[in-house]
């Protein structure tokens, strides 16, 4: 294997350890729910959820899940406040 390859392929596990390195802007997926699969999505730190829930109170399982996943690699104002 090239020498050059191997030095990014040891700076991308380092990387990798340092997760305070990312910080999400957008982020959108399909979460499989209970029952139905939802788009939940992170756009310039704020959550939406195509689940009733998150229409009505602004949060939803779905994204307080997302936040304690990616944790602090969130931006400030999108982590969750629930525990």
């Amino acid at each position: 294997m090239r020498s050059d390859l191997i030095n990014r392929i040891e700076k991308a596990n380092r990387y990798a350890g340092e997760k305070n390195r990312i910080n999400f802007r957008s982020l959108t997926v399909d979460f499989e729910g209970t029952h139905k699969t939802h788009l939940t999505s992170l756009i310039d730190g704020e959550w939406t959820c195509t689940c009733q829930f998150f229409a009505k109170w602004g949060t939803c399982s779905h994204t307080m899940a997302m936040q304690k996943i990616l944790g602090e690699m969130l931006p400030e104002e999108a982590r969750t406040a629930f525990d």
